[in-house]
C-alpha cells in the first residue's frame, strides 16, 4: 500500500517521512486545524524536498481560486478536497485533485467509485481526529482506488493488506503532539503498511 504522512509542519518531519519511504506528504491549509501551515511555510519545506514525492495540500470550505492559488504558491502537486464541494469548484480547478469521502455509513464509501478517492471517518471536525471506520464495510468491494484514513497507526495498518487499498493516510497516529511527528512511529507505520 502507498503511504501518505499528513499534517507535515517541519522540514525535519518531511525528510523523516521521505527517508522512511513515504509516497506522499500532506500539508493542511485549514486554519482551524492544529496542524495548519501557511502556503509560504509549506513552500519553504517543499522547495528543499527531493523529487518523486507527492505534495498534497488539504483544503476545507474554500473556493477554487484559493485552492489554485495555494497549490501554486506552496509548490504542492495535488489538492485534497475535504468538503462537499459543488461541481463548479472542481470545474474551476487548474490543479490535480482528490475528493475526500467523510463516511457516516457503509453506502458512503461507494461514492465516486470510478475515481481515486480518500475515505475517512465522519466527524464534526475536519481531519486528524483519529476516528476509525468500520473495516467490515470494505469487505467484498473493490478497494483498489481507495486511500483509507482515520484512526490508523503502526499497530493496525498491516491488518488492512487483505483489502487491497491503493493507499493509507495517517496523521495523528504517527504524532508526538499536534503537527510534530515521531520519527519511529512514521518508520513503523510505513514498514507495516508495505
Amino acid at each position: 500500500m502507498r503511504t501518505k504522512i499528513c499534517g507535515i509542519t517541519s522540514y525535519e518531519d518531511a525528510m523523516d517521512a521521505i527517508n522512511a519511504g513515504a509516497d506522499a506528504l500532506g500539508f493542511v491549509f485549514y486554519e482551524k486545524s492544529p496542524r495548519y501551515i501557511t502556503p509560504l511555510d509549506a513552500k519553504h519545506i517543499i522547495s528543499k524536498l527531493p523529487p518523486f514525492v507527492e505534495k498534497v495540500g488539504l483544503f476545507v470550505n474554500v473556493d477554487a481560486q484559493i485552492i489554485n492559488s495555494y497549490i501554486q504558491e506552496s509548490g504542492c502537486t495535488l489538492a485534497q478536497i475535504h468538503f462537499e464541494a459543488p461541481d463548479s469548484v472542481y470545474e474551476q480547478l487548474f490543479v490535480p485533485y482528490i475528493k475526500v469521502i467523510r463516511a457516516k455509513e457503509a453506502k458512503d464509501i461507494l461514492k465516486y467509485s470510478d475515481e481515486y478517492r480518500l475515505v475517512d471517518a465522519y466527524c464534526d471536525a475536519y481531519g486528524g481526529a483519529g476516528k476509525r471506520l468500520n473495516i467490515e464495510w470494505f469487505k467484498d468491494i473493490d478497494c483498489s482506488k481507495i486511500i483509507l484514513a482515520g484512526g490508523l497507526d503502526a499497530n493496525n495498518v498491516s491488518s488492512l493488506k487483505e483489502y487491497g487499498f491503493y493507499g493509507v493516510d495517517v496523521s495523528s497516529g504517527v504524532e508526538e503532539s499536534y503537527g510534530v511527528k515521531s520519527s519511529q512511529k512514521v518508520k513503523d507505520f510505513i514498514k507495516n503498511a508495505r
